[in-house]
């Protein structure tokens, strides 16, 4: 069937879009064409039951990031803001740091609070040691040590004058001396003196050593009485500073549980370590701070502040490695040693996005080491746990912290491929408990008059939200046309809205080149070509090779067993088609087709599966009753890749109906499309760009009125061919043909009839058919004569 000018491009009728420029058009609340994947996020948000986490699937450029984005942001806006998450020092055990769920804004509070309490403490507990009423009882306690002391040496004083001795104190403590007459006698004096007074005063002296001996021996329990006097006063002083201070806190977050527990433990260990704030409160080497690392245990480390969230997070992680998605701590090296605490705990986006929705791209997460184990067992646990991988992985020996878990409640969503899910869904066993909920884009919206307005206002919605220019009505057509031919579907438009998106912004960029204040539709057709030339270089290169005669294509006259077929070639974003030759032996033989490709190794198994399908067609409709005498081979002329597909099944098939003939092809026709076993043709993809990378071969060469294609008829739909085939249509100079059966193929290929079988199975001279059969039949003859039989099976003379 010649198909019609009009057949080959499926445009959009400017007239059923009833408006003039896109200003015109209501902007779209929600995108178009994604209800299966809005419910899905709906329902996944709503289920309150653990597992039931998204993951979203669909090919790049469909808008999936943007759209979960906005769905989750108009989800959140119900949800409570969730609580502020801060550790705190454990001050009965340090290694383990506690955490705070407290009141979102409270954290960033406490931390103020806490920071200035240990301000107003470093100058307010010195000033209370320096106070006239600690120093009177500091004072009294010295005085009574003093007192017992002097009671002490007088009694040992008035004893020793008792005895004709004298008690002296010194720096270095109490001497004894013999004297008479209260005057100390000398060493000379004293052995002058009579034995017997010696004796006696000897014996005096060893007397009075033994007195203060004993006296001497109540002062440390005196001393250790005064110290522990001391400390009562130094607790009883910090205890009224101390209380003074902290109780408005108290009374402050008296309705936290977990703050007023923390702020009584503060309070005691403050107390206990009353030096180090009267030593920096006496410094006069520099003025401390809460800063200084001195006060380190009393700060709080805000993990996360949600003080100026509104509903729940949503945040999308673009880096899911391991320590941004559960946290880290952190070490400084302090005198050669790393060393660390709980403020140098970091979060993670777990904590982050902790009571809300946590956006992370399933292949960067996968492929991040230990983040994805990482992130189910969190998940599975419903805590979040951190963990230093360096000692899970025991590379280091380091004294680390074990901070305390935080409970765990979000929605994950993971962005990914189909491929991926299903991969994930096979292989993993934990992936369909932990996520339950699969919403899948489509890549598609079906072509009618409603949708084509709906897609018109989804490029207005566009256009408003990036601050382009209006676009004509024209040139919202020719939009349409162009995503209907990107989806390969002419029932069909493309919902990849990064091809579109980029479609606007360059046509409005061509649009400002020539001063418009609106978007014409020649603005969106040099954007069109414009990136087929920046894209096509090897598409030039191929076809270049083929008009100098290095890839030999013929496009005229006629050739034995020898026929164009249409390749298709997709690189990076510029798909295109090229003519390729495909060419046919047969002999007698015994049944055996020979593809050349797959011996090679050039063929895959889907271009192996089409030629065993064509063999099968071959056998089936001219050897039912008798051998298929014959062996063919087929080959792809001047491939050097590999050859996968079967839309060059119909081309090799008619090669090898001409090789078994003896019939000759046109040359000036291509052909594509995949047979069944019946010879029936079957839609393939790419159809647009194979008719064109043809077309332009023989345009290059000068169309004539034999130029031209066959494709299936279940591909005429989705032709959204280039103007100029369509003028070279109308003027008679290349043609487009659908064809339901490769037999119809053959007619147009060779000019003869195909043939109908009689009732003997016998095809009517001068016909395709007729012409195979014969052939056939001549080479069963003479493999019987070779095998030495007749025809009827009787012994040849």
């Amino acid at each position: 069937m010649l198909l019609k000018p009009a057949q080959l491009y499926h445009a959009c009728n400017p007239d059923l879009l009833t408006f003039e420029t896109t200003e015109e058009l209501e902007h779209l609340s929600e995108t178009i064409g994604q209800e299966r994947v809005i419910e899905s996020i709906r329902f996944g948000v709503d289920m309150p039951h653990s597992g039931y986490n998204l993951y979203v699937m669909g090919s790049n450029g469909l808008g999936r990031h943007t759209l979960v984005h906005e769905s989750l942001i108009k989800q959140s806006m119900d949800t409570a803001v969730p609580l502020d998450w801060c550790y705190v020092a454990n001050f009965q055990d340090p290694h383990k740091p506690t955490a705070l769920g407290i009141p979102a804004g409270m954290g960033r509070l406490l931390s103020r609070d806490m920071e200035q309490l240990i301000d107003n403490l470093i100058k307010a507990i010195p000033a209370a040691f320096r106070g006239d009423e600690y120093q009177r009882q500091a004072r009294e306690i010295q005085e009574d040590f003093s007192r017992r002391e002097s009671a002490m040496v007088q009694r040992l004083g008035e004893e020793a004058e008792r005895l004709d001795v004298k008690l002296m104190q010194g720096p270095s403590g109490f001497t004894l001396a013999a004297q008479k007459d209260g005057k100390i006698l000398s060493q000379e004096e004293f052995k002058q003196l009579p034995e017997e007074e010696q004796a006696r005063l000897g014996n005096s002296i060893e007397t009075m050593k033994q007195a203060l001996k004993e006296s001497m021996s109540h002062v440390p329990e005196w001393q250790r009485e005064m110290q522990q006097r001391f400390s009562q006063l130094n607790r009883e002083t910090m205890q009224l500073t101390v209380t003074e201070f902290i109780n408005e806190l108290v009374q402050r977050y008296r309705d936290n549980s977990k703050i007023s527990t923390y702020l009584e433990q503060a309070k005691q260990d403050i107390i206990e370590n009353v030096d180090i704030f009267r030593q920096a409160g006496e410094s006069n080497e520099k003025s401390f701070t809460a800063q200084d690392p001195e006060f380190t245990r009393y700060r709080v480390n805000v993990l996360v502040d949600n003080g100026d969230t509104q509903g729940a997070p949503v945040l999308f992680e673009d880096n899911p490695t391991y320590q941004n998605l559960l946290g880290r701590i952190e070490h400084q090296a302090r005198f050669g040693a790393l060393q660390t605490d709980f403020t140098l705990i970091k979060q993670g986006a777990l904590h982050r996005a902790n009571g809300g929705f946590l956006m992370l791209d399933a292949e960067k997460v996968l492929t991040n080491p230990f983040a994805w184990e990482g992130l189910k067992r969190a998940l599975r646990s419903r805590e979040i746990r951190i963990e230093s991988l360096e000692r899970q992985l025991s590379l280091i020996s380091t004294i680390s912290l074990e901070p305390e878990t935080i409970p765990l409640d979000l929605k994950v969503v993971l962005i990914g491929s189909r491929s991926l899910f299903y991969l994930l869904k096979e292989y993993d066993p934990e992936f369909g408990l932990l996520f339950k909920v699969s919403a899948d884009f489509a890549e598609q919206l079906p072509r009618e008059h409603e949708n084509e307005l709906l897609y018109a206002r989804l490029i207005a919605t566009l256009q408003k939200r990036e601050g382009i220019r209006a676009i004509q009505r024209d040139g919202v057509a020719r939009i349409i046309e162009q995503l209907v031919r990107l989806s390969s579907n002419g029932d069909k438009i493309s919902l990849r809205m990064s091809s579109l998106l980029e479609l606007l912004l360059e046509a409005d960029h061509r649009a400002g080149l020539r001063d418009s204040k609106q978007i014409e539709r020649m603005d969106v057709e040099a954007a069109i070509q414009a990136r087929r030339f920046r894209n096509n270089q090897y598409e030039e290169q191929l076809q270049e090779a083929i008009l100098d005669g290095t890839l030999r294509i013929d496009t005229s006259g006629i050739q034995l067993a020898q026929i164009n077929g249409l390749t298709y070639l997709q690189l990076g974003d510029h798909a295109f088609g090229a003519p390729t030759r495909i060419s046919a032996t047969a002999r007698m033989g015994g049944g055996e087709f020979i593809d050349i490709e797959r011996e090679t190794k050039q063929g895959g198994p889907i271009h192996s599966k089409g030629v065993m399908i064509l063999s099968s067609y071959i056998g089936q409709r001219y050897a039912k009753n008798q051998l298929l005498s014959v062996t063919a081979s087929l080959v792809f002329e001047q491939t050097y890749g590999t050859i996968e597909g079967d839309s060059a099944s119909a081309a090799e098939l008619c090669a090898l109906l001409s090789a078994m003939g003896d019939i000759p092809l046109k040359q000036s026709l291509a052909i594509t499309g995949s047979v069944n076993q019946h010879g029936q043709m079957q839609a393939i993809g790419g159809v647009c760009q194979k008719i064109e990378g043809f077309f332009d071969i023989c345009q290059a060469r000068g169309l004539t009125r034999e130029h031209g294609v066959i494709i299936p008829t279940a591909n005429v739909k989705d032709l959204m061919l280039k103007q100029e085939i369509v003028e070279a249509a109308e003027a008679g100079l290349f043609k487009v043909y659908a064809v339901e059966h490769v037999e119809q193929a053959m007619e147009l290929l060779t000019g003869l009839p195909a043939g109908v079988p009689d009732e003997e199975g016998l095809f009517p001279e001068g016909s395709i058919n007729y012409l195979i059969q014969l052939r056939l039949a001549e080479w069963i003859t003479l493999r019987l004569h070779y095998a030495g039989q007749s025809l009827d099976g009787e012994p040849r003379d």
